[in-house]
């Protein structure tokens, strides 16, 4: 039985991650894939820790694959390599003292790795990706609308798309209909055109770093299109204690 580990966020914290992996190795079915949906720095000297781990699998370990996540874009804006030319966001969340410290964090030779990530993976009929094909910092929630959720779907012709950016773990079904559209322009309309959709799904996989102590992640059979959700409990006093939330299709 082929199973998925779905990570995003570990956001530079080591212990949070080294609990994930210990869950990881105590599932019943072997992980044979584990993907990182970015953000695995933040602006913090333990993130240094961090890459080095994900370069350094062990031997019982699957190899991660990593993307680049909201976090990761912001660094390689601050080198001049981004998809944009100012920091804008950063500085509008955080600060202008945060641009400093997310440089200061990460030396130039990481920054090189950080730059060598994908954007995204398309796997089977999956896209896994940090915010989504429009950008890192597009944030979907069990809260957006079907039409938007839709469209990020169709973008890429995804049938489950697997996100991070808003750090929560949730499952959003588009159940099988018809869209109806047309297109106005100046001179005339064109005539309404109904398309059907069929079924699909966009999955949040929760963040493993964000929250000191809890880290969530999620596992995927995509034989059987089976999602759990996991929370770890980690740190002084907890050992390692684990809450399943299994999702049957």
């Amino acid at each position: 039985m082929t199973n998925w580990a779905i990570l995003s966020g570990i956001e530079g914290n080591i212990a949070a991650y080294e609990a994930v992996l210990a869950d990881i190795k105590r599932q019943r079915h072997p992980v044979e894939e584990m993907y990182i949906l970015g953000d695995v720095i933040a602006a913090t000297p333990a993130s240094i820790k961090v890459i080095q781990r994900i370069q350094s699998p062990r031997a019982n370990e699957p190899a991660p694959q990593v993307c680049q996540g909201w976090w990761e874009e912001q660094l390689l804006i601050l080198h001049g390599l981004g998809r944009t030319g100012e920091p804008t966001e950063l500085i509008e969340r955080y600060g202008i003292d945060r641009v400093k410290t997310l440089w200061d964090a990460i030396p130039r030779e990481m920054v090189e790795w950080v730059r060598s990530l994908d954007f995204g993976f398309f796997e089977l009929d999956c896209l896994l990706i940090h915010g989504s094909s429009v950008s890192v910092s597009d944030e979907l929630t069990p809260d957006t609308s079907p039409i938007q959720m839709l469209d990020r779907l169709l973008r890429m012709d995804a049938n489950t798309l697997f996100c991070g950016r808003s750090g929560l773990t949730f499952q959003y079904k588009i159940e099988q209909g018809t869209v109806t559209s047309s297109v106005t322009t100046l001179d005339q309309s064109s005539s309404p055109q109904a398309t059907l959709v069929k079924p699909r799904q966009i999955v949040g996989v929760g963040n493993v770093g964000h929250i000191p102590g809890q880290a969530t992640y999620t596992l995927y059979n995509p034989n059987s299109n089976q999602i759990e959700f996991k929370t770890v409990r980690y740190g002084f006093g907890r050992g390692f204690q684990t809450v399943d939330r299994r999702i049957s299709q």
